[in-house]
């Protein structure tokens, strides 16, 4: 059996997975006292590049078909080898989007930037540590005091049930057709560390070192129409050698930069569920109080503490410099150890703790979440809690990760120091 007809035999019958308890509607409107979503002055990242624009401090330049889009990427400190290239049509510019005119994806921890060729502009999504996830475009017009736009109106497809509830991020998997339709009848998914890998980059290139790891990227579908598809699989070591990539930015989709996206975009949306839940429950003096920001709590810590990771199935190397930019910042204990460290060959990272544990974000949680989710890391590191569901933990893992955060993390309770 052929790689693509292995894939679509698993694939077929498949439904999306939701996971934890968090998912679904959230209990208050975007504009309640706690919450304010649509009032309160943004500090993410792109309000503060705005208000650098304003005085002057930072001009951003405009260069060829990509207009702002390197500029902007230097201005946020987002890297250029973290380009994902999707084809599928699953956003905004889908009447742009298709195998020889991908859209592209730029991130680091915090921010995310798209943009697809022909596009009338940029478009960012920026965490905001008390506010979640903000989105942003900025025309595609030179000019002399350019200016990202705040639009909410992107809430139409980022908030919603895959999102928690909560304005966020948003990452889809779906076989496409040869124009980049998603058929979503053959298997639609909304992946994370926990996904399977035959579930994950549907409609997306891959490119990088892959082994014998099966997955959904770089596939295409003949005939949708046909009771059994037929499936055409793209193998570039180069997106150039796909399509004319000329106006863009990199030659490569990166593979390790795909799984990194893919759990951090998850984590964001938990962030922001989790501070929404406890501010809202405390402002309304919910008699649940406790049992919402423990439920909430648990399902953060787990996540974090990639308590359900999916195994990759094989070895993975990635080709566009990014493993090595990710991997070089952070903290490190006196033993050279980090949290951005990867391991690659059974799992995403070396050490299994999220390195947004030091996001602004998780450090702007409110008290009673923050000491509820250490409280609960804490259990599965020191074997407090144990069983089927945290037997992916060795014991070694748990003590270097431990060691790593008592030298790396300023707050950490005094329970993990003794």
């Amino acid at each position: 059996m052929s790689r693509s007809a292995a894939i679509a035999a698993s694939m077929l019958a498949g439904a999306a997975l939701l996971y934890g308890e968090l998912g679904g509607a959230f209990d208050a409107p975007l504009d309640h006292p706690a919450i304010e979503y649509e009032k309160r002055a943004g500090n993410d990242p792109v309000a503060k590049l705005n208000r650098k624009l304003l005085e002057g401090q930072v001009q951003l330049k405009f260069e060829g078909a990509s207009g702002y889009l390197r500029s902007v990427l230097e201005a946020l400190d987002v890297p250029v080898e973290s380009q994902l290239a999707v084809f599928s049509k699953t956003s905004l510019q889908a009447r742009l989007i298709n195998p020889r005119n991908p859209r592209t994806i730029f991130f680091n921890d915090t921010v995310a930037v798209a943009w697809v060729r022909g596009e009338p502009f940029v478009e960012v999504a920026a965490e905001d540590p008390q506010q979640g996830v903000i989105f942003y475009t900025l025309d595609q017009k030179k000019t002399d005091r350019p200016q990202l736009q705040r639009n909410d109106s992107c809430l139409q497809c980022h908030e919603s049930y895959v999102t928690l509830g909560v304005p966020g991020t948003l990452v889809r998997s779906a076989f496409p057709a040869t124009d980049g339709t998603p058929l979503r009848h053959l298997g639609d998914y909304v992946p994370d560390h926990r996904s399977p890998m035959e579930q994950r980059w549907g409609g997306w290139f891959v490119t990088g070192k892959l082994g014998a790891v099966r997955h959904m990227g770089n596939l295409l579908v003949g005939d949708p129409k046909e009771l059994e598809p037929k499936f055409a699989e793209l193998r570039p070591e180069s997106l150039r050698a796909v399509f004319d990539g000329g106006d863009y930015l990199s030659p490569y989709s990166d593979v390790v930069a795909h799984l990194v996206f893919e759990h951090q975009m998850h984590m964001i949306n938990l962030f922001t569920r989790v501070s929404w839940e406890t501010r809202w429950a405390l402002y309304e003096h919910r008699s649940d109080f406790a049992v919402r920001v423990r439920e909430a709590a648990h399902e953060l810590a787990d996540y974090m503490l990639f308590v359900d990771e999916a195994q990759l199935g094989g070895k993975i190397q990635g080709t566009s410099g990014f493993q090595e930019k990710f991997a070089e910042r952070g903290p490190r204990d006196h033993m050279g150890r980090s949290l951005r460290q990867f391991d690659l060959d059974r799992w995403l990272m070396r050490y299994p703790c999220s390195f947004m544990i030091y996001s602004e974000a998780f450090e702007a949680l409110p008290s009673e979440a923050k000491e509820a989710i250490y409280k609960h890391m804490w259990d599965i590191l020191s074997g407090t809690v144990a069983g089927k569901k945290y037997a992916r933990l060795s014991l070694a893992d748990r003590q270097a990760v431990v060691e790593i955060l008592r030298e790396t993390k300023k707050d950490l309770p005094d329970y993990f120091r003794h």
